[in-house]
């Protein structure tokens, strides 16, 4: 097996939008993701509202930053109109060719990460639709997400800054739609489209994944590589993907402590840190023997240092309401970021790396009431607080690098 390890940051919200990491994108509407804001908005806005939110959110500059705070790496989120041939939608590979000059000029790599299908492959905010979940009962849109991933293949997988490339983001499978009550958590605006949504199952992703390795590997070298979502039950895969014919497969799982809180957590620093020890270390350090595991999306939220019981990392946008001024002192949430990011830092250690969700957030959480304690999602906003291990990222205390 190939060792690596990979550190690094996603780029969350910049070709994959998400109305709760930057709510002024939505205004007008009442739209919660992505497919309902491109046919709410006539087009001209909806086309305006993008390119303007494209060409600012992520620069060049950007990718001078996240070198500087000792990352190696990005994971960038795509959608699957990233061509530009699902009409309403508007695709992105001007974007992505630009960013991939920008990576390999300031000794970057990245992650492609193909966050959304057709239909819906999780039923969340994150995968462009809400509540529809029905990509997987629907081979014309399966074949059509392997051609996407073919297509990327062949116009990035010899690049020198490509890392490698993620088949599909958190395809969601039955314990997961369960434990978020997605319907209910993330409500269908079209009841009709969202009917016979349900999750995938875990013959339907082995298959899938297959599929997918054969046709990259058309276009992708060997030294690129190929990740895989574990569709959250990161031991499922033990008899996966063993064979000499796969090569340089990744593990992904994603791992959040408000889903640590929703399997029962209790809200308190030991209980947190006793969680990672016990579900991400030691899970992590199992699977490693059978492939490279990183935890490509992660961060520091938690319900305690919101002040109260997010629900499993609800907001104000789910109708769960936050508290108005912080209950812990700046000082106390110092204490506790460091000490969640340190055990989840060991955590990752124990596999193959990780990336950091998300490298910045537009959502105003002094201003608008109900969001105190969410500015954790941000990673810059964590180095510039000080709330991650600064030998972790290539600073030293007071931002000079080592």
């Amino acid at each position: 097996m190939k060792q690596l390890k990979v550190k690094g940051v996603n780029f969350g919200n910049w070709l994959v939008l998400e109305k709760w990491m930057s709510p002024a994108l939505f205004e007008g509407t009442d739209a919660e993701d992505e497919y309902n804001l491109a046919y709410q908005l006539p087009r001209e806005a909806y086309q305006a509202r993008i390119q303007i939110h494209r060409s600012e959110y992520i620069t060049e500059r950007d990718f001078v930053t996240v070198k500087a705070m000792g990352m190696e790496a990005v994971r960038i989120p795509v959608p699957y109109f990233v061509f530009g041939d699902r009409e309403p939608f508007i695709g992105c590979v001007k974007e992505l060719d630009r960013a991939f000059a920008w990576a390999q000029a300031y000794g970057l790599t990245i992650l492609l990460d193909l966050h959304t299908a057709p239909l819906g492959q999780n039923g969340f905010d994150n995968g462009g639709i809400c509540g529809v979940c029905r990509w997987s009962q629907c081979p014309d849109e399966v074949e059509y997400v392997l051609t996407v991933l073919e297509r990327l293949a062949k116009r990035y997988g010899r690049h020198q800054a490509l890392w490698g490339i993620e088949v599909l983001n958190e395809p969601i499978t039955e314990r997961m739609w369960k434990l978020m009550d997605v319907p209910n958590r993330y409500p269908a605006a079209d009841k009709a489209m969202a009917e016979g949504s349900a999750p995938n199952t875990m013959a339907f992703l082995r298959e899938f994944y297959c599929k997918a390795y054969d046709r990259l590997r058309r276009f992708l070298p060997e030294e690129k590589y190929v990740v895989i979502h574990d569709g959250f039950e990161l031991t499922a895969w033990k008899d996966f993907m063993q064979e000499a014919h796969y090569q340089n497969v990744v593990l992904d799982t994603h791992q959040y402590l408000m889903m640590a809180e929703a399997e029962g957590c209790a809200q308190e620093p030991e209980a947190y840190k006793a969680y990672i020890r016990e579900h991400y270390e030691r899970k992590i350090e199992e699977m490693q023997q059978y492939f490279p595991v990183i935890c490509a999306e992660w961060c520091l939220f938690n319900s305690k240092a919101c002040g109260h019981d997010t629900k499993g990392g609800q907001s104000v946008l789910n109708g769960v309401q936050g508290t108005q001024a912080d209950v812990l002192s700046a000082e106390q949430k110092r204490s506790l970021y460091l000490n969640l990011a340190d055990a989840q830092l060991q955590a990752w250690e124990k596999g193959s790396g990780y990336f950091y969700w998300s490298y910045k957030l537009l959502t105003d959480t002094v201003n608008e009431t109900g969001w105190n304690g969410w500015d954790s999602w941000d990673f810059g906003r964590c180095i510039n607080f000080g709330w991650f291990p600064a030998q972790q990222n290539g600073f030293l205390k007071g931002g000079r690098e080592k």
